[in-house]
């Protein structure tokens, strides 16, 4: 098989809970090598609150335990990082440079390192320092405010946007990108990203909206949360739901041709009465079956129309099976990398590590001895 492309990739990893440990789980799953560093009583925090989910996003990786509290303990981060490409943290501002192992003092040792940052609302600005929690993110970037049934409260998603998307996901690109620079010029750089930043980013169809009339539009209400009846959720006879993505005319009309209902199909989608009233016709027909059975009607349509799936169906999903994202890791589903090559690979994920288990091993990598390893645990370093 084909290396996985980022075989020659090391990062230290002192992140901790759930976007910077996610943002390096997408890059182990490409082939890096990436080693937590975690501290030597209790380690990464999501140990404890969320074992599973600990498990899920730490998988393919190294545990070193170090603590960073200790002057030795700084000395030996600064030994790792002079042999590694990136190191990223989730600190507060500040908190590393205290420490004596922020960007400038980690740079003087290896001037290639990428440091990456991954916090809040970044490493300037007012809020720099304030503590804050997905949903805060989402709350400053106006994406909870578009979250939510038209005239309902705002509601919280169990996908986390800020998390994942705009911190994690939008971390990882940067570092990637910095990588490419430091390769290419000799110099890394510090990579500054700011979940607020990168989930404001994510912001397109509202700010489409703002930039078209002037202001968005209530939650609910806009072309894409259920102001268009051809783009909306549908409940079914057995309760289940069922979501209609019929943008297009061309999809519009055969749905409306496959439910027996051609004249919908010529009528105007935009929002106002006649789109409400065509709601009204498309709801009393697909509350006439199960959502499995319009599934199975519908999917010759081609009309861009699926069943809403828990996550238990979404992972038993023929597709889903097909493309192989879902594993079994000691008798439970994980998931795969999501990305696909031709000609190259991922790589193949171990179990998330125990705390310290690589300790040894790594710290032998610069020149730590059993004896000096056992000094150094004596002394509560590692």
């Amino acid at each position: 098989m084909t290396n996985p492309l980022l075989r020659d990739l090391r990062i230290l990893d002192l992140s901790r809970l759930l976007p910077g440990p996610f943002c390096t789980l997408y890059l182990a799953q490409l082939g890096a090598t990436v080693i937590k560093i975690e501290e030597p009583h209790g380690g990464d925090y999501a140990r404890a609150l969320s074992p599973e989910m600990f498990a899920l996003i730490n998988r393919g990786k190294q545990s070193v335990t170090l603590d960073l509290r200790k002057p030795e303990g700084v000395a030996l981060l600064k030994r790792l990082a002079a042999g590694a490409d990136v190191l990223i943290e989730s600190f507060r501002p500040g908190v590393m440079d205290k420490l004596g192992c922020g960007y400038e003092a980690l740079k003087t040792v290896n001037p290639k390192l990428v440091y990456a940052a991954l916090t809040g609302y970044g490493h300037s600005g007012p809020y720099r320092d304030r503590a804050g929690h997905d949903m805060n993110y989402c709350a400053y970037a106006g994406a909870l405010d578009q979250i939510g049934s038209a005239g309902g409260p705002p509601v919280l998603s169990n996908t986390q946007l800020a998390d994942l998307a705009g911190g994690a996901l939008t971390c990882a690109i940067g570092i990637l990108a910095a990588v490419h620079g430091a390769r290419a010029s000799g110099q890394g750089c510090f990579v500054d990203a700011a979940m607020l930043d990168g989930t404001l980013a994510l912001q397109v169809v509202a700010l489409s909206t703002l930039r078209t009339l002037g202001h968005t539009q209530p939650r609910g209400t806009d072309m894409l949360t259920g102001a268009l009846p051809n783009y909306s959720l549908y409940e079914c006879a057995d309760g289940k739901w069922f979501a209609l993505g019929a943008l297009e005319p061309k999809f519009w009309q055969a749905f409306c041709a496959a439910i027996g209902k051609p004249e919908l199909g010529r009528k105007p989608m935009s929002p106002g009465p006649t789109a409400e009233a065509v709601r009204a016709e498309v709801s009393a027909v697909l509350k006439t079956r199960p959502r499995d059975e319009w599934e199975r009607l519908l999917a010759p349509a081609d009309a861009c129309t699926s069943g809403i799936y828990t996550l238990e169906e979404a992972l038993a999903n023929e597709q889903v099976r097909a493309r192989g994202i879902v594993e079994n890791v000691n008798g439970k589903p994980a998931f795969a990398s999501p990305l696909q090559f031709r000609d190259a690979a991922t790589a193949s994920a171990t179990p998330a590590p125990e705390l310290g288990a690589d300790t040894a091993a790594v710290l032998a990598t610069i020149g730590i001895d059993d004896a000096e390893l056992a000094r150094l645990r004596a002394a509560g370093v590692v």
